[in-house]
C-alpha cells in the first residue's frame, strides 16, 4: 500500500516566492488577461516561484451585487458571498488558462483550496489564519498558483468575502504565510502620488512611502491601497512594491522592513500627501440622559461588525449624549438598523451630513508640529473654505468640508506644502527589488 501524501516543504528559494497581486481594472478584457499572463511569465522564467493573488474582473462584483438584490433578498450574507466569491475564482480560472497557452505551468485556486481561514460577518471577513499547503504543493511542482482573492473559509465551512480590499489583504497574508521576497501590487496607476493625480494633475509619484505612514493614507481614503492590507504589512514586515499593470516604471515601495526604511532618510519629510474621501457621511446620535450604555454599545456594534469610524467625539450635554462619528457612506445603513432594533430607550432620530469630503493631510510627526494645523486652517480661510470636524494625530490632520469645494481645498494645500516638488533635486530613487 503506498504511503499517505504528506505536504510538500516549503520552497527553498535564494529570494523566497514572489507574489503579485492584480487587480480588476487590470484584468477587464481578455487583452489585458492575455498581458497579465506574459508578465507573470516573465518572471517565472527566472526560476523564482510566483503566486499571484486575482480580483474579480473589471465591473464583475457590482454586476453579481446587482443580481443579487434582484432576488430582493435585502443586505449580504451567505448566498451573496457564495454569489461574489465566484468572480475571483473566474479570474484566476481565466488567468491560468492564459498562462497554459503561451506554456507556463499553473493552477487557479480559490480561496479555500488557498486555506485562507476567515472570520466575521458575512461581506466583512478577516483572515486569522493561511494554511499554504496548497500553494506550496503548487509551487513545488515548478508551477504558478493563481489565488482567489477577497474570499476565505469560515469553521463551518462557509464561503465568506473579505470587504473592501479584500484582494490586497489576501495578497500580503499570504506573502506573510510564505515568507515572500515582496509583495507587488499592479494596478492602473503608476504609483503612489502626493494627491490623486485625477484630481490633482500636479501629483508626483512617491519614490518610497513609509508603510505607517502608507496605512494612515489607505485609512483617510487613498484608493490605490486599503489599510486593511497595509497595517497587515507593516505586522508581518512585508515590503509591497506598486507598480503600473500596463507599463514600466519605477514605482512606489511601500517599506516595511527597517533595511528598506533605512533607504528613506533622504527623502524624509513632515506631509507626505493630501488625501480626499468623498465616501463619507457625518453622523450625530443623541441619547436621552439616562441611556448610559449608548456609547458602549454603538462602539461595539461598529467594532462587532468591522465598521470603521474616524473622527470621533463624544459630548455630555445637560439633556443627554451626544456622539459625532465620520463612516463610509454604505455603513449608515447598517447602524441606522441597529438603532433601530436596540433594547432601551429610545434615541432621537439620528442626524447625518453626506454632503461632505474627508481632507486629510498625512506625514510624520505632524503633532510635534503643531504650525501644520495652523497653516491647515490658514490656508483654507484664505480660499474662504469652512471647514467644520478637525481631528489630529502624529501622522494625520483631518477636516471635513463642504463636497463641492474638496479639489479646490486639496489643490490649495498641495501647493500650500510644495508637494508638487516633494521629490525634485533630492537625487533619491526607489530601492526596486531584484
Amino acid at each position: 500500500m503506498a504511503p499517505p501524501p504528506t505536504a510538500p516543504e516549503r520552497i527553498d528559494h535564494p529570494s523566497g516566492p514572489v507574489v503579485h497581486k492584480y487587480g480588476g481594472s487590470s484584468l477587464a478584457t481578455l487583452r489585458q488577461v492575455r498581458a497579465v499572463a506574459e508578465r507573470v511569465a516573465a518572471a517565472h522564467r527566472t526560476g523564482q516561484p510566483v503566486v499571484v493573488v486575482v480580483s474579480a474582473r473589471g465591473t464583475t462584483t457590482d454586476r453579481l451585487l446587482a443580481l443579487a438584490r434582484s432576488t430582493g433578498t435585502p443586505g449580504s450574507g451567505r448566498e451573496t458571498d457564495q454569489l461574489l466569491a465566484t468572480g475571483e475564482s473566474a479570474s484566476a480560472a481565466l488567468l491560468a488558462m492564459a498562462l497554459h497557452r503561451i506554456g507556463v505551468p499553473a493552477d487557479s485556486l480559490t480561496g479555500a483550496q488557498t486555506g485562507i481561514l476567515a472570520t466575521g460577518p458575512h461581506g466583512r471577513g478577516v483572515i486569522v489564519a493561511v494554511d499554504t499547503d496548497g500553494i506550496n504543493e503548487v509551487l513545488a511542482r515548478g508551477a504558478v498558483a493563481v489565488v482567489a482573492g477577497f474570499q476565505g473559509l469560515t469553521a463551518r465551512r462557509d464561503v465568506i468575502t473579505l470587504g473592501r480590499g479584500g484582494s490586497d489583504t489576501t495578497a500580503v497574508a499570504v506573502a506573510a504565510e510564505l515568507g515572500a521576497a515582496r509583495c507587488e501590487i499592479y494596478t492602473d496607476v503608476d504609483g503612489v502620488f502626493t494627491a490623486d493625480p485625477r484630481v490633482l494633475p500636479a501629483a508626483t509619484v512617491l519614490p518610497v512611502v513609509d508603510v505607517d505612514v502608507m496605512a494612515e493614507m489607505s485609512f483617510a481614503g487613498a484608493k490605490v491601497m486599503h489599510a486593511r492590507a497595509v497595517e497587515l504589512a507593516a505586522l508581518r514586515q512585508v515590503d509591497i512594491h506598486v507598480k503600473h499593470s500596463a507599463r514600466t516604471g519605477p514605482g512606489t515601495v511601500i517599506a516595511a522592513r527597517e533595511e528598506t526604511k533605512a533607504d528613506m532618510l533622504e527623502s524624509s519629510t513632515t506631509v507626505t500627501g493630501v488625501v480626499l474621501d468623498s465616501d463619507v457621511t457625518r453622523v450625530t446620535l443623541r441619547f436621552d440622559a439616562g441611556d448610559a450604555d449608548a456609547p458602549a454599545d454603538v462602539f461595539a456594534f461598529l467594532a462587532r461588525e468591522s465598521l470603521s469610524v474616524d473622527m470621533a467625539a463624544l459630548s455630555d450635554e445637560s439633556t443627554g449624549v451626544s456622539i459625532g462619528i465620520t463612516l463610509h457612506t454604505d455603513d449608515v445603513k447598517p447602524l441606522q438598523d441597529f438603532l433601530a432594533g436596540r433594547p432601551g430607550p429610545p434615541g432621537r432620530p439620528l442626524e447625518y451630513d453626506d454632503n461632505i469630503t474627508k481632507l486629510s493631510l498625512v506625514g510624520t510627526g505632524l503633532l510635534s508640529r503643531p504650525d501644520s494645523t495652523a497653516r491647515l486652517l490658514r490656508c483654507l480661510k484664505s480660499a474662504a473654505i469652512a471647514p467644520s470636524s478637525v481631528s489630529a494625530s502624529q501622522m494625520r490632520i483631518s477636516v471635513t468640508v463642504p463636497g463641492g469645494d474638496a479639489v479646490r481645498a486639496a489643490r490649495v494645500l498641495h501647493d500650500e506644502f510644495g508637494l508638487a516638488s516633494l521629490n525634485a533635486g533630492t537625487g533619491f530613487s526607489a530601492p526596486v527589488p531584484a
